[in-house]
């Protein structure tokens, strides 16, 4: 009996739902990927599928959309200049004003958002078309340091931002600063250049509440090696190659 050249077998990649493969390659996200292929619009092996959840073989089933072969597109990433008041979603069930807003009237790709900035903050946000790429900056292992430029209700002192590096207990989480230091200050509020390693939920906000420093303005000016600059309110800019790389 002929034994099987091994050299010929191919071994079988991982196995993702044909929604989420459409997602990891970046031309549209998750939601938007099951509804096409519930509405025919997309072929593995050269049959229409329409399971969202139909299990494909990264690296052997072929995925098509609308008849071509479905390539996964160039990484492109572009920054915002987020104005406040603005949603960082897609889309808001109560009709509310998104980040989305800023890009009516051009002809841009599937792009999401990499991190959140919430309702009350603006300035530097990025978007990319690549999955994975962005959670790896997003992760805390991984990403880049983000710098904000924080104005507060009241006069800041040493011993605050002494507390803001060692860091504060806020519903059973531990919330620290990296980096804190005073950029100005009036006669009845200053303003704070802050430097996170980590993002978790409102962290600025409720450290500076903690020590009884309200949170009048929350401006992100750089992200990794990607600073804000000169980019008015409202306005993007796709990123330069040596940027997306400087990032991660």
């Amino acid at each position: 009996m002929r034994s099987r050249d091994s050299s010929s077998m191919v071994t079988p990649g991982p196995r993702f739902g044909l929604a989420r493969v459409l997602s990891k390659r970046g031309v549209c996200s998750r939601s938007v990927a099951a509804q096409w292929v519930v509405s025919g619009r997309v072929t593995v092996n050269g049959r229409i599928e329409r399971n969202p959840e139909f299990p494909v073989r990264e690296g052997i089933d072929k995925v098509g959309l609308d008849g071509h072969p479905l390539d996964a597109p160039r990484r492109c990433c572009l920054m915002l200049n987020k104005p406040r008041g603005l949603l960082t979603t897609t889309q808001d069930e109560q009709g509310r004003d998104t980040v989305y807003r800023c890009f009516d009237g051009h002809d841009l790709p599937w792009l999401a958002p990499v991190g959140r900035l919430d309702k009350a903050s603006e300035g530097l946000l990025l978007f990319s078309n690549d999955p994975a790429w962005a959670a790896r900056l997003c992760s805390p292992q991984q990403g880049p340091d983000k710098t904000y430029a924080v104005q507060v209700r009241g006069l800041c002192g040493p011993a605050h931002l002494q507390r803001m590096g060692e860091g504060i207990v806020d519903a059973g989480e531990r919330l620290a600063v990296k980096q804190v230091e005073m950029m100005r200050q009036g006669e009845k509020n200053s303003w704070l250049r802050i430097v996170l390693d980590e993002g978790r939920n409102r962290q600025i906000r409720r450290i500076l509440a903690a020590l009884n420093l309200p949170v009048m303005r929350l401006i992100r000016i750089a992200v990794g090696n990607v600073e804000l600059g000169e980019l008015g309110k409202g306005e993007w800019r796709w990123l330069s190659e040596a940027e997306m790389s400087g990032l991660g």
